[in-house]
């Protein structure tokens, strides 16, 4: 009697030892889980603010885009329009400015963009970026060679920018309407880009709620 006694009482501490270890097993991975649901809720709302922001600065550049590419195309046609019909409209001095900075991007993707967006959105995202850096080193050549040959002259007689007989440009300013060509086709590239990066992050952003 008292063998069958002992036993039950080692079964009896078996049972509650395997009772507690269960309890820490599940205890312990309830905790993990709970951590990793927080841990996805706070990568989804921090996601969902960087695309709310891109969204946002898409949609402002988009707009305020239109209005600046309206009015370069205006310039460019007028000057072009004044130059095939015979006229000698003036050069003036080429100016592009932006507050673009290539290390703001760079900053965003280390800082962990890179592991909260999607592939498709960050292969947009490059795309759009190499637009703008490659646009604006175009830019950035021509007004290099404004601020070389045409500001240096602009006190100068239109003649010194143009050939009398012909009417035409000397060739060494032949870059200004191109210049501005090359402004009106930066534009539109931007538009394009900007439009499809806004169309990718807003089905992102409609898939993710």
């Amino acid at each position: 009697m008292s063998q069958t006694t002992e036993k039950r009482s080692r079964l009896s501490r078996v049972g509650r030892w395997v009772a507690e270890l269960v309890l820490v097993f599940v205890g312990v991975y309830a905790a993990f889980w709970l951590n990793n649901y927080q841990q996805q809720q706070q990568d989804a709302q921090r996601r969902d603010r960087i695309l709310a922001w891109i969204e946002q600065t898409l949609r402002e550049g988009i707009e305020s885009g239109k209005i600046s590419r309206a009015k370069q195309e205006r310039t460019a046609a007028e000057f072009r329009r004044a130059l095939d019909a015979g006229d000698m409209p003036p050069l003036r001095a080429f100016i592009f400015t932006t507050d673009y900075s290539p290390g703001d991007f760079a900053t965003w993707l280390q800082s962990g963009g890179t592991q909260l967006l999607d592939l498709e959105t960050l292969t947009a995202l490059r795309n759009d970026e190499s637009i703008i850096r490659w646009g604006l080193s175009r830019l950035a050549r021509y007004q290099k060679l404004s601020d070389e040959l045409i500001v240096p002259n602009l006190d100068q007689d239109i003649s010194f920018f143009y050939d009398p007989a012909t009417k035409k440009l000397r060739k060494r300013f032949e870059i200004y309407p191109q210049a501005l060509d090359e402004t009106v086709k930066f534009a539109n590239e931007l538009e394009r880009t900007h439009t499809e990066l806004l169309k990718r992050i807003q089905a992102e952003r409609q898939r993710n709620r």
